[in-house]
């Protein structure tokens, strides 16, 4: 036990024996910080107002000063001043049973969550202030908050404890809020235009819609393997079979994957799907969506991330990939002719690294995309007409059946919303299943599974259809200006400090 945490736990119990609790039950606050600060802006120097307030929140600096002590208390709006006299506090000990000045000099402690009641004063320094009448113990922390001149350094430590960085860094908590109104103002701009907000299953007996390495757990009543989703798609397709014209689900997706500053195995999206649609009608509602997300936001449609302006108030650009990867990978794909060893050639002669996977035209085309040219895509663009091949689920193009109707939207180098006119035909979807089924029988853990319900659902029927999938989590990355999306994560994933024993037994319920 340290010294500090011993020191205060005497503190704790010194309250308990005066017989106040340390921990209190509740505390009815009557304004907020944040209320208060601009209700009384009015005020002049040294003016006092006689307006009674009753305000909680987390100590975060204090000055004593002899029979005057000055404290900054913090609550989730913002922080305010405490004007502290010996003589008001003191002043009705003897009729009320009452903490005194001495108790609130003596027992309070950085990271202490107090409750105050006063009335408003302005000091003669022009700080907003609380002149404190009486005050109450709510919550007496055992451990002290870092140093508020270093604040909390340790990115690894922001992450593990999140609550910590919170308190002690500001943009964390506007980070969080800004996320908050951000997901919020997406449901209402979707429910204002008629769609319908669906919940499929996150538990699954197969995870299909994208191609991605899901978690396995198991149903020990059912006794069987289950899998936690990578997609809501083929879910949401199901409810337009049914229907449903417009709808969406903005939710938690998981996939077995990396970690980097733009992956986190448990992240957050919003997919939605519109009848009667295509790809460019989904490209329409995506650059609407997004530009009227930034501005709510930032108040702009020209914001800085990472010292890079973007503009989205400028006509987004729409580009083939094929077209794409020849402007900045200097490879025309149409010039070979489908001669696959002399695409192969040239692609490593670019330094474009690839397994045996890729295999065909199409997803050599889509590494050298990746390797070479996402990375310079800093403004919104739109990167159309996809190979078939890393597609499954998507409508071929009229003109061409090696691509299909598909795009994805690159932000300040990052793929930021994935879409296509989705495929209906029954029978073109099954062929599809049925090849990705023989990669993933081959070892391809990430290819797609043949989902027979879904499939079945397609037979029934279902209307032309776009479809759109967001990233919450990059989206919240750059309306932040927030370099990893653990910044932008309340709890990213992260290996546990102390591990367990590497020969201890999973419990057969146990998400692998």
């Amino acid at each position: 036990m340290s010294e500090i945490r011993e020191a205060r736990l005497q503190k704790a119990n010194s309250l308990q024996s005066k017989g106040f609790p340390s921990y209190a039950e509740n505390f009815i606050i009557s304004h907020t910080t944040q209320f208060l600060i601009q209700k009384f802006d009015y005020l002049e120097n040294g003016q006092e107002e006689d307006f009674n307030v009753s305000i909680a929140g987390r100590v975060m600096a204090k000055r004593v000063m002899g029979k005057i002590a000055f404290f900054t208390i913090s609550d989730q709006e913002g922080q305010i001043q405490l004007y502290l006299d010996k003589r008001l506090i003191n002043l009705n000990l003897e009729k009320q049973k009452l903490l005194s000045f001495e108790d609130i000099k003596e027992i309070v402690d950085i990271g202490d969550w107090i409750g105050v009641y006063g009335t408003i004063k302005k000091t003669n320094k022009g700080e907003l202030s609380i002149k404190v009448e009486k005050w109450e113990m709510l919550s007496k922390s055992l451990q002290p908050l870092p140093d508020k001149w270093h604040g909390l350094t340790d990115i690894e430590k922001r992450y593990r404890q999140r609550y910590l960085d919170l308190i002690v860094n500001p943009h964390s908590k506007n980070v969080f809020k800004t996320r908050a109104k951000c997901i919020s103002f997406i449901r209402q701009w979707l429910d204002k235009r008629n769609f319908l907000e669906i919940e499929t299953p996150i538990l699954q007996s197969e995870a299909g819609g994208a191609e991605a390495r899901p978690f396995i757990t198991h149903h020990n009543t059912l006794d069987i393997p289950l899998f936690l989703r990578i997609a809501t798609e083929l879910h949401l397709k199901r409810m337009v079979v049914g229907g449903f014209e417009k709808v969406y689900e903005l939710g938690r997706i998981f996939r077995n994957e990396g970690i980097s500053t733009k992956h986190n195995p448990e992240f957050t999206s919003v997919e939605i799907y519109q009848a009667f649609s295509n790809y460019v009608d989904m490209m329409n509602l995506t650059e609407e969506l997004i530009k009227d997300i930034v501005f709510d936001s930032c108040g702009s449609l020209v914001i800085n991330y990472q010292n890079k302006e973007i503009d989205f108030s400028k006509p987004w650009l729409r580009v083939s990939m094929k077209d794409i990867v020849k402007k900045y990978a200097g490879i025309d794909f149409d010039s070979f002719n489908g001669d696959f060893q002399a695409a192969k050639q040239a692609v490593k002669s670019i330094n474009v690294e690839f397994s045996n996977k890729v295999n065909t035209m199409g997803r050599l085309l889509n590494e050298v995309f990746e390797q070479k040219v996402e990375s310079q895509l800093i403004d919104p663009t739109f990167v159309i007409d996809y190979p078939v091949e890393i597609s499954p689920l998507a409508r071929p193009h009229p003109d061409n059946k090696e691509i299909v109707q598909r795009f994805e939207l690159f932000i300040v180098g990052r793929e930021l919303a994935n879409a296509f006119s989705e495929l209906i035909d029954p029978v073109d979807q099954r062929e599809r299943m049925q090849l990705q089924q023989s990669l993933r029988d081959e070892g391809d853990f990430e290819a797609h599974c043949i989902d027979e319900d879904f499939l079945n659902a397609l037979e029934i029927g279902m209307p032309p259809t776009g479809g759109l999938g967001i990233g919450i989590d990059r989206l919240i990355m750059l309306i932040t200006n927030s370099p990893s999306i653990r910044d932008v994560i309340p709890f990213p994933l992260l290996k546990p400090e102390i591990t367990s024993n590497k020969n201890e037994k999973l419990p057969l319920n146990e998400v692998k």
